[in-house]
């Protein structure tokens, strides 16, 4: 992963003025991509009706 990080950052580094032109885009493009890849946020907490400990309390 260092290696690709390096390799990123040499070809930012050298591009720049291209990607640069990009940026509107790219952003736009991140938006649904987190969506995508973050999920739906709190999916860890169902509480599950009806469990042995619910009837004891």
């Amino acid at each position: 992963m260092a290696v690709a990080a390096i390799a990123a950052f040499a070809l930012l580094r050298e591009h720049w003025s291209h990607v640069a032109g990009y940026w509107p885009y790219l952003l736009l493009l991140l938006c649904p991509l987190m969506h995508l890849f973050h999920g739906h946020g709190g999916h860890g907490d169902h509480q599950h009706h009806g469990s042995e400990n619910d009837k004891k309390n």
